[in-house]
């Protein structure tokens, strides 16, 4: 049966290792699999619930798409565009802000967080993003949806909203869409075993970008914190070193070995000797990568092509969708 997958990603720039090990890296793994038809979209509307420079949103867009593609993600095998290339999404949105309903929006915890104490001076657009993004994935009758834990609540606001659509229309016109769960390595900053790694760290030692040279690597990872202690011999003695169990996690999913195997492999060990292995594997991940990105960001023209294209693609499928949705709620004779 083929899955029909959707996912999207917001052009925030520098993309690092924890937006590549927690999502890009299973979005090749998908491209990958000839069972499945998959849309990747940089969502650049979702981008401007907050003020954007405009200069630096085209660069981040064109950024992003090169780090697909640099990944492993094949334009030909895979539809890639911003969201703001296909006018279906803003129109979809709107049609479903009008079967959504604001109980289930101020449920969403990831609105609170971000609105802060003073939600009345947060966007409308910050409100309603989980509606574009229901508008995003059922557009396409996406039947998959790639997604980490802080997605879950809104894929299952999409759910609702199809749900509702199909019963006030008497009709199974959306499909549900199902999670597939990304896998579960949460990368934590380098300098803070407790913090996700994030781009808005106010240190560039908290985080390795996809785009960084090996001596930007080795020196990060020889900065990154730690304890004076030796390495780990099980499990149980990683309480309380978050950072150790952190760059564990690292090493685990670059090298595809069990974090059980890692902390076996290195048991006892001085930490130092730990760092110098997990910097070799991370210049062997990401130096083609970064180098293949630097190149892509060159050819603008091309990265312009694959996004139009693209579009041209997703306008095509989105446009049949919305055209059924007016017939269905009588906006067209």
């Amino acid at each position: 049966m083929i899955k029909k997958i959707f996912s999207g990603v917001q052009p925030t720039g520098n993309l690092h290792l924890g937006n590549y090990l927690g999502a890009i890296k299973n979005f090749v793994d998908l491209n990958n699999d000839s069972n499945n038809e998959c849309v990747f979209c940089v969502v650049d509307l979702h981008a401007i619930t907050v003020k954007q420079n405009p200069r630096e949103l085209k660069s981040n867009i064109q950024e992003t798409v090169a780090t697909f593609i640099a990944s492993g993600i094949d334009p030909k095998r895979s539809i890639i565009f911003n969201q703001s290339g296909v006018p279906a999404h803003a129109e979809g949105a709107w049609i479903l802000s009008c079967v959504a309903r604001t109980g289930w929006l101020n449920r969403m915890t990831q609105f609170k967080e971000k609105a802060g104490k003073d939600k009345e001076k947060a966007s409308v657009g910050l409100y309603s993003y989980p509606v574009l993004m229901a508008a995003d994935i059922l557009l396409y009758d996406a039947t998959h949806v790639p997604v980490g834990d802080d997605q879950k609540q809104h894929l299952e606001l999409s759910r609702d909203i199809a749900h509702k659509f199909n019963t006030d229309y008497g009709l199974d016109f959306f499909p549900l869409p199902e999670p597939v769960m990304n896998n579960n390595t949460r990368i934590m900053s380098l300098r803070d075993g407790n913090k996700k790694m994030s781009k808005s760290d106010s240190s560039s030692y908290s985080r390795i970008l996809m785009t960084d040279s090996n001596d930007d690597i080795r020196t990060k990872i020889k900065k990154s914190k730690t304890d004076s202690m030796k390495m780990p011999n099980d499990e149980l003695s990683l309480d309380g070193r978050p950072e150790i169990s952190n760059l564990l996690n690292i090493f685990s999913a670059v090298s595809k070995e069990s974090k059980e195997l890692v902390i076996k492999k290195f048991a006892g060990k001085e930490i130092s000797e730990f760092k110098s292995d997990l910097t070799d594997i991370l210049i062997d991940l990401i130096e083609p990568i970064s180098s293949e990105i630097k190149k892509l960001i060159d050819d603008k023209g091309f990265l312009n092509k694959v996004l139009q294209d693209g579009a041209n693609k997703a306008k095509s499928i989105s446009a049949v969708t919305i055209s059924e949705i007016h017939d269905l709620m009588g906006l067209k004779s």
